[in-house]
């Protein structure tokens, strides 16, 4: 989870907590299978000669290093980057070895917005611009899940907020 329940105040709660879209780790995916065939065939295909098995072997081992470097780096990114909805705030967790945060109370956000293309829409995700009236103003994320969702929740949050109450995470269809 990516905002602890000791971290919560006492009438805090969470409503939505997710990571970046899994769109975010296609490239590296992609990456991975070109590595990966580009190895294979340059193994397979490498004349006969003296030192035959030590080369493919560090054929292997630079592909490795390289699915290394270009793969599990981003997937790591990926897996601890955590974005999580509370009553009270937006909170945005991220970073593999040494961890950073932001934290946006709900009450001085003054606008929630999404943006998405087609291919974005069919995907779904997108990216969702939060402005608050702090020193740090606008906060863009990218590769939202659902953000329409997101938006609007954070949305309705917000105006209940200003309300005066909360009646819970809106049920789904």
């Amino acid at each position: 989870m990516g905002l602890p329940e000791h971290a919560l105040t006492e009438d805090e709660q969470i409503v939505l907590d997710f990571h970046p879209h899994w769109t975010t780790l296609l490239k590296s995916f992609l990456l991975l299978l070109v590595v990966a065939a580009i190895a294979g065939v340059v193994i397979f295909f490498l004349p006969d000669f003296s030192l035959q098995t030590q080369v493919r072997l560090g054929i292997a081992g630079v592909a490795v290093l390289v699915a290394l470097i270009f793969c599990l780096v981003p997937f790591l990114r990926w897996f601890t980057t955590r974005y999580v909805l509370t009553t009270q705030r937006f909170t945005l967790r991220e970073g593999i070895l040494s961890r950073s945060g932001r934290d946006i109370p709900l009450t001085r956000v003054n606008d929630v917005s999404f943006s998405h293309n087609l291919i974005q829409r069919m995907l779904g995700t997108g990216t969702l611009v939060v402005e608050s009236g702090g020193e740090r103003g606008q906060l863009v994320l990218k590769n939202i899940p659902q953000v329409e969702r997101v938006q609007s929740e954070l949305y309705r949050i917000i105006e209940d907020l200003s309300d005066g109450h909360y009646d819970g995470p809106r049920k789904e269809r």
